[in-house]
């Protein structure tokens, strides 16, 4: 990746850095677009910092994260682990003072088609990433978990805080993933009291970036896609419901905060506050990348129906940690639509 796009992460992360020299981290997840945002930032700041640090990253696949990053697996401070998160068997090369616990197959075709294996992924994943924490004597304990676990949202709630009470439709399967995250949470609950690990959250929302997919099932993703191919952006829904979209590099900024200097046990809202509609999303990328192309709106909003709603307040993060939105959403649709052909270029 670009140094000019990971230097203003190390610039805004300087003073944390210094509680990692010389020492080694444990990551699962590292693969992943926030796992990646990871390695990369960590990377950039061991460079410019002569941080002299070590990041041993779980990976079910190692050649498929060498064709995906070769330039991150060749790094000689960044070491493979090979293994399931539910159940990789303990590297026995000795302590690690920090750990980062990302791995979740984000995927809503998973959700939808296997929801067992996604809940059971979560869950034993998260209690098998603890036990390792302790048994290596790591301090602080990052768990990336998600918006999901508020639920549906109240179309009255504009922004959703970390207080609010709200959780997934246990009668419904496909609250596999945000229910599984709310254990996750509560696995971090009782290690932190039972062992003393600092635990520390993040409920991640919605991102864009580079090395985020745009074949998943992220709508920004795919409106980017189509623009690069020069096609029209189709919305598939009635465009009406409100996301928020935080950049990447503002992202790796927000988990390392949250890492070094987040309370334990205490979750903190990680995305942007600035909602826009899917619609206004969509032009948004329309406007932002060449072309000028038309937005398709594939169904018509029902009247009287109110808009879905998945928005944070942000304003723990922002006031407790001095946590800020750096890039707009045009200038981050842009990025991210370079790099991508940048990617295929190369």
């Amino acid at each position: 990746m670009n140094p000019a796009e990971l230097d203003p992460v190390v610039e805004q992360t300087r003073p944390l850095w210094e509680e990692l020299r010389n020492g080694r981290m444990f990551v699962t997840g590292g693969t992943g677009f926030i796992g990646c945002w990871l390695l990369e930032s960590f990377a950039r700041a061991n460079d410019v910092l002569n941080l002299g640090a070590e990041m041993h990253v779980l990976t079910r696949d190692l050649q498929a994260f060498e064709r995906k990053a070769l330039h991150l697996a060749r790094r000689p401070y960044i070491k493979f682990h090979i293994g399931d998160v539910r159940n990789f068997a303990f590297p026995t090369v000795g302590k690690y003072s920090h750990f980062i616990h990302a791995a979740t197959e984000a995927s809503a075709k998973l959700n939808d088609e296997n929801p067992a294996l996604m809940l059971d992924t979560i869950i034993s994943g998260t209690r098998r990433a603890l036990d390792f924490a302790v048994e290596c004597g790591a301090k602080k304990f990052l768990l990336t978990s998600s918006g999901a676990v508020y639920g549906k949202q109240p179309p009255e709630i504009t922004h959703v805080t970390e207080d609010f009470v709200g959780a997934p439709d246990i009668s419904s399967a496909q609250s596999a993933y945000g229910e599984g995250k709310r254990i996750s949470e509560l696995l971090c609950a009782i290690y932190a009291r039972q062992h003393g690990i600092e635990t520390k959250i993040a409920r991640c929302f919605a991102f864009v970036g580079p090395h985020l997919p745009l074949d998943a099932h992220f709508a920004i993703g795919n409106f980017i896609r189509n623009a690069i191919a020069g096609q029209p952006i189709v919305v598939k829904g009635d465009g009406t419901p409100f996301r928020s979209y935080l950049y990447a590099g503002d992202l790796a900024v927000w988990l390392w905060t949250i890492l070094f200097r987040g309370a334990s046990n205490r979750p903190y809202n990680v995305g942007s506050s600035n909602a826009v509609s899917i619609a206004e999303t969509a032009a948004a990328v329309s406007r932002s990348l060449p072309g000028n192309l038309p937005v398709i709106i594939s169904q018509k909003a029902k009247a009287g129906q109110p808009a879905a709603r998945y928005v944070p307040d942000t304003s723990r993060a922002r006031s407790e940690l001095n946590l800020t939105e750096s890039v707009t959403l045009e200038d981050a649709i842009r990025r991210t639509a370079q790099w991508h052909r940048n990617r295929d270029k190369n």
